[in-house]
C-alpha cells in the first residue's frame, strides 16, 4: 500500500490538484473539481494511449487465437489429451498477448483504486498531507459539486445512466467497426448485459469516478471514430492497380499467328 500511495496515488493526486488550482486561477475562482477531473482524465488517456493502441492489436491477435483454439477442439474432439496439449502449445507460443492483457487489467484495477480513494476521502482533506512541498498552498475546501448540481463524493443515478449509455455506445461502435464477425452471444453480453451490470455496480460509487469513466468512454468513442475515418480515407484514397494492356505489336503478332494456324 505504501508503494501504491507514493508511486501511483500521490503523483496523480498532485496532478489533479494542480489542474484544479490552475483552472481556478485562470477563471478567477469560478471552477469546480468536475472540470479538473475531465481534463485530468483526458491527460491520463493520452499518457495511456500507447497501451490503448497496443490493446487494439492484442484484441485482433486474441481473436485469431480463439479461432485456432476452436479449430483444435474441432479437429481433436475425440482426443482430449491431444486437445489439451495442442491448446497449451498454442498459448505458450503467444505469451506476449497474455502478458499484455494481464498488464492492461492490472492498470485498470490500479486506476479504479486510485479514483475510489480520491473521491471517497482524498479530496475531502484526509490526503492533503500528500501534496508536494513545491505545490502552492491548497485553499480548502475544494468545490466538489460539478456543474452546480452533482456532488462528486456521492453516488448519482443520472451520471450512472449516462455512463451505461456511453458503455453501450462504445461497444456498439466497436462491434460495428470490427473486422471480425459478431455473434449473437457477444451482442447480448456487450450491448445488453454489460451496460446493465455496470449500472448496478457503479450505482454506489462516487459520482467523481463516474465522471472519469464517462470522459474515458467519450475519449474511446473519438478514438474509434478517428480510426474508422483513417481506414475509410485509406480505402478511398488508394488507387486500384492499373490493368496491364498487351503491347500493340504483340497483339498483331498473336493475330497473325492465329490466321496462320
Amino acid at each position: 500500500m505504501n508503494l501504491f500511495t507514493h508511486f501511483i496515488y500521490q503523483p496523480f493526486l498532485n496532478l489533479l490538484v494542480a489542474i484544479y488550482m490552475g483552472i481556478n486561477a485562470i477563471s478567477g475562482g469560478n471552477t469546480d473539481m468536475g472540470i479538473a477531473v475531465i481534463i485530468f482524465t483526458i491527460a491520463l488517456r493520452f499518457i495511456l494511449l500507447p497501451l490503448s493502441l497496443a490493446s487494439s492489436r492484442t484484441e485482433a491477435e486474441r481473436r485469431e487465437i480463439e479461432e485456432k483454439v476452436a479449430e483444435i477442439n474441432r479437429v481433436f474432439k475425440d482426443d482430449p489429451l491431444r486437445t489439451k496439449s495442442e491448446t497449451k502449445k498454442l498459448l505458450k507460443g503467444n505469451r506476449r498477448i497474455l502478458i499484455s492483457e494481464g498488464l492492461n487489467l492490472t492498470i485498470q484495477i490500479i486506476v479504479a483504486l486510485m479514483l475510489y480513494r480520491l473521491f471517497a476521502k482524498g479530496l475531502l482533506g484526509s490526503d492533503l498531507h500528500l501534496i508536494y512541498d513545491f505545490m502552492p498552498k491548497v485553499k480548502e475546501p475544494f468545490n466538489l459539486v460539478f456543474a452546480g448540481k452533482y456532488d462528486l463524493t456521492h453516488p448519482n443515478l443520472f451520471l450512472n445512466f449516462i455512463q451505461s449509455l456511453a458503455i453501450f455506445t462504445v461497444e456498439s461502435l466497436s462491434m460495428f467497426t470490427s473486422p471480425f464477425p459478431v455473434t449473437r452471444k457477444e451482442i447480448i453480453r456487450l450491448q445488453v448485459f454489460l451496460p446493465l451490470v455496470s449500472f448496478m455496480i457503479f450505482a454506489y460509487l462516487p459520482a467523481g469516478k463516474k465522471l472519469f469513466v464517462i470522459t474515458t468512454l467519450c475519449f474511446s468513442i473519438v478514438l474509434i471514430l478517428a480510426r474508422r475515418g483513417m481506414q475509410l480515407f485509406q480505402h478511398f484514397s488508394s488507387k486500384p492497380a492499373p490493368i496491364p494492356v498487351p503491347d500493340h505489336e504483340e497483339s498483331q503478332g498473336d493475330g497473325k499467328n492465329l490466321q496462320t494456324e
